[in-house]
């Protein structure tokens, strides 16, 4: 039997979407089968294609496990880049001062979100808002957001991370919910189109293992490590 090298596989909440797209486009191009036919036809047939393709290709889900290799890891909840790493005053739930990490989707990358550390969520919330492009600051604050706050299983800290959509994007998709008991391998949500995930951590309480304009995947780079070398298991 050959074996095939590679599968495909889409995540969830695509499959709704890519069924609709899927119909029209099959709708379409018989039209125009029947009343043009010929380039016209052609043309469509091409088109609808790359089009399909550009949708099936956001929507896949990788398959990652990542092997914590230490219990202190956080590991990057998304796909993408790193666009800031500095301290800032988190004004709109936490009320203090943090290490703010963020990672910019572009709509190329995988935009499935996973959780980056074991723990429990002690708050989830979201916000409608603005569209603005998602590398802007102001994009933290202003646009639709879910924040999703976990207090961490190895030491107690919490760490806060903040799914905000872009210019394109139009739904978040957000697993958590408070009280949840959540762990590494798994999936936080799903942001549709360009899209950023911030993340803030407790200040002088990690090593960071990323810079600014780093490339990252989501559920398998390790970004940063919480420096306390005790483990309390208790949530």
């Amino acid at each position: 039997m050959m074996k095939i090298p590679f599968r495909i596989y889409i995540h969830k909440e695509g499959w709704k979407l890519l069924s609709s797209v899927a119909l029209g486009l099959i709708t379409i191009n018989l039209l125009l089968f029947f009343l043009a036919g010929g380039i016209t036809f052609s043309i469509s047939l091409v088109i609808s294609s790359v089009l399909f393709l550009f949708f099936t290709n956001f929507f896949r889900s990788p398959r990652r496990f990542y092997q914590q290799s230490h219990p202190g890891d956080i590991v990057s909840p998304a796909d993408g880049k790193v666009v800031v790493v500095e301290p800032v005053y988190e004004n709109l739930l936490l009320k203090e001062k943090r290490l703010q990490v963020s990672i910019f989707m572009s709509v190329t990358d995988v935009h499935a979100n996973w959780y980056p550390l074991a723990g429990k969520v002690i708050h989830y919330s979201h916000r409608n808002g603005n569209y603005h492009a998602a590398w802007l600051p102001k994009a933290s604050s202003e646009n639709e957001r879910s924040s999703v706050i976990i207090r961490a299983a190895y030491n107690q800290q919490t760490v806060l991370v903040r799914q905000i959509a872009g210019a394109l994007a139009r739904r978040i998709v957000t697993y958590a919910h408070t009280g949840k008991r959540c762990k590494l391998n798994e999936h936080l949500g799903f942001i549709k189109f360009g899209s950023r995930v911030d993340l803030f951590f407790p200040l002088d309480s990690v090593d960071m293992f990323v810079e600014q304009g780093a490339r990252v995947k989501g559920n398998k780079t390790v970004i940063a490590r919480f420096k306390d070398k005790e483990r309390n298991e208790t949530v």
